[in-house]
């Protein structure tokens, strides 16, 4: 619930601040106020947006960002090796509800991908039946022979393990070995999978946009704020 009035410890432990019962030593070391006036007792009640922690506006009660995921990372919270949510701040990974990435991507695909703890936004997203826009750029490990742009459109494509066709996609060849993919659907590996049913191979893969979100202006490992508006 957007501006939400509750007692300050809540605040804080739902935002991942500090725990309900550490409160009151989170508000002697920083300045917690609430319109202006510092607050010490972890109980008083208050509008979130009223909040200011060292006179900066308290975390968002929900949060959305597009982060530009590096190579070797892992869309996982459990996994061994280099997670995601290290790109992010500590925090906001002890956050109620838990902060998830809407999707994922490859440990080695690179690019555009979306984190949120809002549960509605992150089902209605990665749903089968969601038609979010996604483009990729790819580098090939052999030259296109030259009807894959046909093939891929046709809409007639059916990878292995697979019940039905892929839906439409569009291909810009860039060079031989350099394309952009344009997809709307979000199957297991399906770039590289598509890729491989007409005899290649994906070497590299960077998701450049995720509907109309992109990270031409993020450097790699790191985010931006964004809300999302389904069109």
């Amino acid at each position: 619930m957007a501006n939400s009035y509750k007692r300050i410890d809540a605040h804080l432990s739902s935002l991942g601040y500090c725990t309900r019962s550490e409160a009151r030593k989170f508000l002697r070391i920083y300045e917690l106020c609430i319109n202006d006036k510092r607050v010490f007792d972890p109980s008083t009640k208050a509008y979130h947006d009223d909040i200011t922690i060292n006179k900066e506006p308290i975390d968002p009660e929900t949060i959305t960002v597009l982060l530009n995921k590096p190579a070797g990372f892992i869309c996982s919270h459990n996994d061994a090796g280099s997670l995601i949510y290290a790109l992010i701040p500590n925090r906001w990974n002890r956050r109620k509800p838990k902060i998830s990435t809407i999707g994922r991507l490859d440990v080695d695909t690179t690019g555009a991908i979306l984190l949120t703890d809002d549960g509605a936004l992150n089902h209605k997203l990665s749903s089968p039946k969601s038609d979010v826009l996604k483009i990729y750029e790819a580098t090939l490990a052999v030259p296109l022979k030259g009807d894959e742009e046909q093939i891929f459109a046709s809409g007639e494509l059916m990878l292995n393990g697979e019940t039905k066709p892929l839906l439409p996609a569009k291909l810009e060849v860039i060079t031989p070995t350099q394309v952009r993919l344009e997809i709307c659907e979000g199957k297991y590996h399906q770039v590289k999978r598509m890729f491989g049913a007409v005899g290649n191979r994906v070497l590299t893969l960077h998701r450049v946009k995720f509907d109309s979100f992109d990270v031409e202006d993020l450097a790699e490992g790191t985010y931006k704020f964004v809300s999302y508006e389904k069109k």
